[in-house]
């Protein structure tokens, strides 16, 4: 290995990893202003207590991707300074805009939801949670649109060299970006939509389990009580009410997905022709849609690669909307690009060891190929699972299943798979570009990957470094998932512990629902995060 594919791990198991946050924090945010929306105008205790248990989570979830975050801005310097200096230009006005306006924002006003409940007027602290969630939306505007940029080059021309900004607005509704944009948004939602169904199927099963909520005769759900451990009419709602939504917020966020995947799609064809064809094995010109094909993933000009099983016209549809518009394949493209782009990368230290080497414009097949059925399919799977789970509860009530009740929580990482295998997807597809030419754009505004990483940093260095991330990460991981898994289990009183407050008056918080053996709330403690209610 050379510093370049550490380099590139790097950056990739940081920013996967990063990832996992992001759109959990942005879907499950704008549901909680929404449901505390829903209370301040109603008073309904059931909405309260909602807004008080996924605000929770999503404080956790938001405090850790912070932490995860920050380490991508040092990595441009750092790792790929080459690359920093090829694309500042550019990217210096998106991202401050994003920390400056957006991050700076949702910074604030998030202090001013945690601190203000019983302190600002109602109305104020629901417009602080509003506004985090929609600035929150907005840093991912500006993060995407210097993403976006780097898939479809506009607004530059070059200066010695180097791409140079002169139209700001360009790159703010760069067509490829206003595309991202809302794919992006919708799979935030598929992401809340099945965490809220996952973890209230749990909730409704446990009620069960426990004998709390029986059902009749004819299967309608007959709710019980058992206050003395939080467990009343009102929890019954909370959770009931939970599914319900997050049921209906993933299936119209997987309508959202395909629709904008579709125009995504789209312009991938007319942008990077080369990504798309890998993602269908189109080896060949055609029209036919590749369902399973098999083969040596790495094959040079798709040798070895056998399609088993394709739907005709279907690529053609996928590309221009219609079913006889023959797509160029991988072997024609191949010969496009080296007339454009070279055979070989200069001959130039810049490129260090890769200095004269042979460019293989191939995206990898088994990442391109799998990756974009992997996000397909995870994405049918979540939608399937959610318009199964609106059917069921029906009347009032989960089946006491403990299998269907696990699936239910495992199928929170579906819409979490689809997110990751996306945009992998699109980054490995780019390659081996990091910042992908613009077929209409300005010439030369592209840059090899093999150019982009710091000369001054060693192998040595790079390992030390992916080892010392990937080490702090997964503590990271074991930190965020140990704490929602206890406030998942202590239920509302683990967001309201004055629902369980004990004869000392003391109204602690997570060690006291969720810490019982049998998982059940028990006398109140304090804990880490109280000052956040």
């Amino acid at each position: 290995m050379e510093a370049l594919d550490i380099a590139r791990w790097q950056f990739g198991i940081t920013t996967v990893y990063h990832f996992l946050m992001v759109p959990l924090t942005i879907g499950l945010g704008i549901v909680v202003a929404a449901l505390q929306t829903a209370w301040v105008r109603t008073g309904k205790e059931q909405y309260l207590r909602m807004t008080k248990f996924w605000g929770k989570l999503f404080l956790i979830n938001f405090i850790l991707g912070l932490a995860t975050g920050l380490v991508q801005e040092f990595q441009f310097g750092m790792a790929w300074s080459e690359y920093s200096r090829f694309v500042g230009d550019v990217f210096g006005a998106p991202l401050a805009l994003e920390s400056l306006l957006a991050f700076f924002t949702e910074s604030v006003f998030l202090g001013l939801w945690v601190f203000g409940w019983k302190r600002l007027p109602k109305k104020i602290h629901l417009a602080s949670i509003w506004i985090t969630t929609l600035a929150s939306m907005l840093s991912a505007y500006f993060i995407l649109a210097a993403n976006s940029w780097m898939q479809h080059p506009v607004g530059v021309e070059m200066v010695d060299g180097r791409p140079v900004m002169n139209d700001i607005w360009a790159v703010l509704t760069n067509n490829t970006l206003l595309v991202a944009f809302p794919h992006t948004v919708f799979g935030a939602f598929a992401v809340a939509g099945g965490f809220l169904l996952g973890i209230s199927w749990y909730h409704l099963w446990k009620r069960r389990r426990d004998g709390i909520d029986t059902v009749d005769s004819k299967g309608n759900v007959v709710v019980g009580e058992r206050p003395e451990i939080g467990r009343d009419k009102t929890d019954h709602a909370v959770w009931l009410r939970s599914l319900r939504v997050g049921a209906a917020v993933a299936v119209v966020a997987f309508a959202g997905v395909a629709v904008s995947g579709d125009l995504q799609g789209k312009l991938m064809f007319a942008q990077q022709p080369m990504k798309m064809a890998a993602a269908e094995a189109a080896c060949h010109d055609g029209t036919g849609f590749s369902v399973l094909s098999v083969g040596d993933p790495g094959a040079a000009n798709c040798e070895d690669v056998d399609t088993l099983l394709e739907i005709p016209g279907m690529l053609s549809f996928l590309a221009n909307g219609d079913f006889d518009t023959e797509i160029r394949g991988v072997n024609t493209l191949l010969d496009q690009y080296q007339d454009d782009y070279g055979t070989h990368l200069p001959d130039n230290e810049i490129y260090g060891s890769n200095s004269g080497a042979e460019i293989d414009y191939t995206p990898n097949f088994a990442v391109t190929y799998w990756g974009f059925r992997i996000m397909i399919g995870f994405g049918g799977i979540a939608a399937a699972a959610a318009a199964f789970a609106l059917w069921v509860v029906r009347k009032g009530t989960v089946p006491e299943s403990k299998w269907l009740m696990r699936l239910a929580v495992f199928g929170i990482l579906a819409p979490f798979g689809a997110n990751s295998a996306g945009w992998i997807f699109t980054e490995m597809g780019r390659q081996p570009f990091v910042v992908a030419p613009n077929p209409t754009g300005t010439d030369g505004v592209f840059m090899f990957t093999a150019a982009a990483v710091s000369p001054g940093v060693s192998m040595g260095e790079l390992l030390f470094s992916v080892i010392a991330f990937t080490v702090v990460y997964l503590a990271l991981l074991v930190v965020e998932v140990r704490l929602l898994f206890k406030f998942v289990r202590g239920g509302v009183p683990a967001a309201m512990p004055d629902l369980l407050g004990n004869d000392d008056g003391d109204t602690g918080g997570l060690n006291s629902p969720g810490m019982d053996p049998d998982g059940t709330p028990g006398k109140a403690k304090s804990d880490v995060l109280d000052f956040a209610y």
